[in-house]
């Protein structure tokens, strides 16, 4: 298993929101990431600056690139950014701006 944490920005005021988003995910979007490999998946917020911190435990193999190698599969992880771009900073196409961070240190 790897460790990935990465961090995206709330907007201002959607906090609230975000949790009960998450809270009521989705059933097909908890199946795609655990197709993905995700496993242990935590997202925490500072509420001071609206960073969203997120770290997930991946299969080693499905680590370098989450790819949706479906239609069906694309639709949803679509479908679903489009849900959460109002309270997010997104790219273009939805997708949450997220910034992969490098680790530096970890204990067992």
């Amino acid at each position: 298993m790897k460790r990935i944490a990465f961090k995206m920005k709330l907007k201002t005021g959607c906090a609230e929101e975000y949790k009960h988003r998450h809270a009521t995910i989705w059933p097909e979007i908890v199946r795609l990431l655990k197709k993905q490999g995700v496993e242990d998946y935590s997202i925490f917020l500072d509420e001071e600056t609206n960073t969203l911190f997120a770290c997930q435990k991946v299969e080693e193999e499905d680590s370098d690139s989450q790819t949706f190698s479906s239609k069906e599969e694309k639709e949803i992880i679509y479908k679903w950014w489009a849900y959460m771009a109002d309270i997010m900073e997104t790219n273009e196409d939805n997708s949450p701006i997220s910034i992969y961070l490098e680790e530096m240190f970890h204990l067992d």
